[in-house]
């Protein structure tokens, strides 16, 4: 079991920050990465070619071993969520006869590529949305994803758990169904990969995308991607000189090459070789790995179960247990609370949490104590 972590970060001692799914503060250890990159500018002669590429191989092999895949060369190296989503959209083959599932009120990075294709190509878009009744919501809500999957689905977009109210999709019910069917599988792990366990090889998604700078830990602007078979030969968004075969030698790149690089790496980003933001994101990961993502919601659920209890008896809604993660949950007001008051009153308790519709979305990590939501707790209640 873990123990609070918060002496691996700078967090102010007067806040308590229950918005990681907002952005991750950065460890100690990411910031100085990102200071000896920013140094590291100042001397370029001491970036050799071989530079460009061993940081990035690195930065694969600590992904690859997060979401428990052996093929490093899976992994793309992007600079948002909405990048790699393009790419999916972009290679994804669709047409008037076929349908896209999506649930409903997703972010919106997850929604515009799949309304674009739509548009493009004819394809119904469909949006499953759950029922206003929060009784059983989130099983529900699951029970009519699986329905909603049929003969014409050819894609499949959604988070592992809901980016609002952390109500979590049972991936692997929903995979079962889209192998029969004969549709993709695309995950926005945004949300949910680094703190909550994602093992690819039993999910088997078609790809996985992830923005770094939440629950991986890492600083804004990188992320990573998985792209299964389906993406193989696909065609990547953009035309880079390091995503084509032998790029490696420099002295040869105005040979011009047809060919790319192997698997995932056709995606990678231009400048993905990027000096500051690849150590800080793999020194991130690396960290993630050590702590493990099982650990993380066990130390999460620990710290917030006596919390979410009070919350409950005092009338407020939030997820059933089985349905949501325990990095992230919203809570839904009892009627007759004026949520302007409840976030004036946060704020004057230097209480850090997000508001996403009609929902407080709290997100807790590592750096927190069960104190931080005995605190969250009171104001709510007060």
């Amino acid at each position: 079991m873990l123990s609070i972590q918060r002496k691996k970060f700078s967090l102010p001692k007067d806040v308590t920050y229950l918005n990681c799914a907002y952005m991750s503060p950065l460890l100690k250890e990411v910031e100085n990465k990102g200071i000896e990159g920013i140094k590291l500018k100042k001397n370029p002669f001491l970036l050799s070619p071989s530079s460009f590429f061993e940081d990035s191989q690195k930065l694969r092999l600590e992904f690859a071993k997060l979401i428990n895949i052996r093929d490093p060369s899976r992994i793309a190296i992007i600079p948002s969520a909405s990048y790699g989503l393009a790419v999916v959209a972009a290679n994804a083959r669709m047409n008037r006869a076929h349908k896209m599932v999506v649930a409903g009120e997703q972010f919106p990075s997850n929604v515009y590529p799949w309304m674009r294709l739509s548009a493009e190509s004819g394809a119904t878009l469909k949006t499953v949305s759950p029922f206003a009744d929060l009784k059983d919501r989130g099983k529900i809500w699951n029970q009519r994803i699986l329905e909603a999957i049929d003969k014409s689905t050819k894609l499949v977009a959604l988070g592992h758990v809901h980016w609002a109210d952390g109500t979590k999709f049972d991936l692997l019910e929903i995979r079962k169904r889209t192998k029969e069917v004969g549709a993709l599988l695309v995950i926005d792990g945004t949300q949910s990969v680094g703190a909550l366990p994602f093992d690819t090889s039993k999910i088997q998604p078609d790809a996985l995308i992830c923005g770094g700078y939440k629950w991986l830990m890492g600083p804004y602007s990188i992320g990573m991607a998985y792209f299964g078979d389906y993406f193989e030969d696909g065609k990547p968004i953009e035309e880079n000189w390091i995503n084509r075969k032998f790029s490696e030698d420099f002295t040869s790149l105005v040979n011009y090459q047809d060919e790319y690089q192997p698997g995932a790496l056709r995606y990678d980003v231009g400048e993905r070789s990027n000096f500051i933001l690849v150590p800080m994101m793999t020194a991130a990961l690396k960290q993630i790995n050590q702590w493990k993502p099982e650990n993380i919601q066990g130390y999460c659920a620990s710290i917030s179960e006596k919390a979410i209890q009070k919350l409950i008896h005092a009338g407020f809604w939030i997820e059933d247990h089985d349905f949501r993660g325990h990095h992230l949950f919203g809570v839904r007001l009892p009627s007759g609370l004026d949520l302007e008051k409840i976030k004036s009153r946060l704020k004057k308790n230097k209480i850090s949490v997000s508001f996403r519709g009609n929902s407080i979305r709290v997100a807790p990590h590592v750096y927190n104590s069960e104190d931080d939501l005995t605190k969250l707790v009171k104001v709510l209640t007060a």
